[in-house]
């Protein structure tokens, strides 16, 4: 009978082998450097990012009909948890990988004190490879439950326009960028997806919070938008 140490060892053999084997073409060991751990994936991953002071992850999310349903509990985890941004992308084993391109980029960008931080890393990090960065601000309509006159209604969607407009401005001039801007009303979720959609975005960036700990750094909002985006989500 086999003991546990024999066990274990052949798994981590068979582990290793087939890490070793995997997108040999595109990631060349010599040139990236392959990690096996055991443990918790998303606490080893978020642990290896800490330790070697990584700038980027990356992972998928699920595909198909579970897509919609949840993002993958290692997935969320990551993004709960990582210092360092997360880029996340759909799943899929039945497609060859393909080069990300990078020609239009959309920023998610609020109004709140974080902004300025989220909106300087996108501008940033666009500069590294030069796409079109759009800007897209989303208002909030008002619910079922809040009725008001038509024109009232105008009235205050014309006035978020404008102070949301004076806010981007003051925003973009602070982190030196020069991104176009679109302000869109509606679910925050849906316009943002479609607005990437529309755009055709390579890249969808969100900010997460800044905080870790009890309070976590994903909210319901950016893992909706991992979730079911068209494109790669960049969650900073």
């Amino acid at each position: 009978m086999r003991s546990l140490s024999e066990v274990a060892e052949e798994q981590e053999n068979l582990a290793r082998d087939k890490l070793d084997s995997f997108l040999k073409s595109e990631f060349p060991i010599g040139e990236c450097p392959r990690i096996l751990l055991s443990g918790v994936a998303a606490t080893q991953i978020t642990q290896l990012a800490r330790t070697n002071g990584f700038d980027l992850i990356i992972m998928p999310t699920h595909a198909g009909l579970f897509r919609r349903m949840l993002l993958g509990s290692t997935t969320a985890k990551v993004l709960n948890d990582a210092d360092c941004p997360v880029l996340t992308t759909q799943h899929a084993e039945s497609i060859s990988p393909r080069q990300l391109q990078h020609r239009e980029w959309v920023c998610a960008i609020g109004l709140d004190s974080d902004a300025q931080r989220v909106l300087r890393y996108a501008s940033q990090a666009a500069e590294s490879v030069h796409p079109n960065l759009t800007l897209v601000h989303v208002i909030p309509a008002s619910g079922p439950d809040q009725p008001v006159e038509l024109d009232l209604e105008e009235r205050l969607q014309s006035a978020k326009r404008e102070a949301a407009s004076r806010r981007i401005e003051a925003l973009q001039a602070a982190a030196s960028s020069h991104a176009l801007v679109s302000i869109a009303i509606g679910p925050i979720r849906d316009m943002l997806t479609e607005a990437a959609r529309i755009l055709r975005a390579d890249v969808l960036v969100v900010g997460r919070s800044p905080q870790s700990g009890v309070v976590g750094r994903l909210r319901d909002l950016s893992y909706a938008i991992a979730r079911d985006a068209p494109c790669p989500v960049l969650s900073v």
